[in-house]
C-alpha cells in the first residue's frame, strides 16, 4: 500500500453514535445462536447485513448464504435477512418445508405492515426508496398491485394514479432525511389529500449517524465513513457530509484508504455505517495514527439504549 505524506500532530474525530444498530447487532446475534443452537449446515438467504467483512466473518464459520430459496435444500433451515422479504418468498418457503427463522429488523416489519393496511383500505402507496435495494422489493412484495417506487423529485413528478385523493406514502427505513424530506413536500404538492405514517419510517439509527455525521463536518476537513458499497445507510453517511460541503468517502478498511486523500489534511473524522463492525473503525484509527493522526476525540452525545427482541425459535427476550 503506497503510504501517503505524514501529517504531523493531526486529529481524528470520532462520531457518536456510529456503527451497530440495533437492528443488525440482532440480526447477527440470530445467525450466531442459530449455529450454537442448532448446527451446520445454516442457510441465509442474500446479505444477513449489508457488510461484507461480517458476511464473510458468517461464512468462515460455516454459514451458507444464498440468493435464492432454491438453492436451499427440502426441510433445512434458513434465516432470512435484515432487510426484510416478500409475502412471495415466505410462501416458497412453507411450500418447500424449509425451517424458518426471521431476522428482519422490527423497523423494517412496520413498514410492511404500513403497506399492508393502506393497501387493505384501497390507497395508492408510493414507496420512498431504491428500488432495487433488498428492502425495498421485500416491501413492494406486500402489495405489488398496489405500490410504487420513487427515488426521487423526478419519478414523483411522473406518477400516475388512480384517486389522488387516496394516496399514501412510506419510506425505505435507511434513505437521507434530506432526501426523503424533500420528497415527501412533493408528493404533498401534487396530492394534497396523501396520508403517510404517524412518524418517519427511517429509522432512529438512520437518524442518529446522520446527525451525528452533520455534526463532524464541522471538525473536519475529510471524512471517512466505514462500510460496504452496498449498504445504503453507509452511502447516505457520505452524502450528508458532502451536502454539508466536507469531502467524504466510503471505505471497506484500510487499504481503500487512497493517499492523495490525506494530503494536506489536519482534521479526519471517521464514522461508520450502521452495519460495520466497530473493529473496522479501530483499524482505521490505528492506522491513521502511524500516519500522523495521533490525537482522538469523541464528537456527539446521542446514546442509544433500543434492543431488540430474539425470534421465539431462539428465546424470544433478552437477558
Amino acid at each position: 500500500m503506497n503510504q501517503p505524506e505524514i501529517v504531523s500532530e493531526g486529529s481524528v474525530s470520532l462520531a457518536s453514535p456510529r456503527g451497530f444498530c440495533a437492528g443488525v447487532v440482532r440480526a447477527i446475534d440470530i445467525v450466531n445462536l442459530a449455529l450454537e443452537k442448532f448446527g451446520h449446515p445454516l442457510y441465509v438467504r442474500r446479505e444477513i447485513v449489508h457488510n461484507k467483512f461480517v458476511v464473510t466473518d458468517l461464512r468462515n464459520k460455516g454459514v451458507i448464504f444464498v440468493d435464492d430459496l432454491d438453492e436451499v435444500p427440502a426441510g433445512h433451515m434458513v434465516i432470512f435477512s435484515a432487510h426484510g422479504v416478500s409475502p412471495e418468498v415466505r410462501r416458497d418457503a412453507k411450500a418447500r418445508g424449509l425451517r424458518v427463522i426471521d431476522a428482519t429488523c422490527p423497523l423494517v416489519t412496520k413498514v410492511h405492515l404500513e403497506a399492508i393496511r393502506y393497501a387493505r383500505d384501497g390507497y395508492t402507496i408510493i414507496l420512498i426508496g431504491h428500488e432495487d435495494h433488498d428492502e425495498v422489493i421485500g416491501t413492494l412484495g406486500e402489495a405489488p398491485g398496489s405500490i410504487r417506487v420513487v427515488g426521487d423529485l423526478a419519478d414523483v413528478q411522473q406518477l400516475q394514479v388512480p384517486d389522488p385523493e387516496r394516496v399514501a406514502y412510506i419510506t425505505q427505513t435507511t434513505l437521507s432525511l434530506d432526501d426523503t424530506r424533500e420528497i415527501i413536500a412533493a408528493l404533498r404538492a401534487r396530492f394534497p389529500s396523501i396520508r403517510g405514517p404517524a412518524a418517519e419510517d427511517i429509522c432512529y439509527a438512520t437518524q442518529n449517524r446522520q446527525a451525528a455525521v452533520l455534526e463532524l463536518t464541522a471538525a473536519s476537513d475529510l471524512i471517512l465513513v466505514v462500510g460496504s458499497a452496498n449498504s445504503s445507510n453507509s452511502n447516505r453517511l457520505v452524502e450528508v457530509s458532502q451536502r454539508a460541503g466536507t469531502r467524504a468517502y466510503l471505505i471497506d478498511d484500510i487499504v481503500d484508504i487512497r493517499p492523495e486523500w490525506l494530503a494536506g489534511v489536519r482534521r479526519v473524522g471517521l464514522t461508520a455505517g450502521a452495519s460495520a463492525p466497530e473493529n473496522l473503525v479501530t483499524r482505521v484509527v490505528e492506522y491513521l495514527g502511524k500516519l500522523g493522526y495521533p490525537h482522538l476525540e469523541v464528537i456527539g452525545n446521542i446514546r442509544e439504549h433500543v434492543e431488540f427482541a430474539l425470534p421465539p425459535e431462539l428465546g424470544g427476550a433478552r437477558d
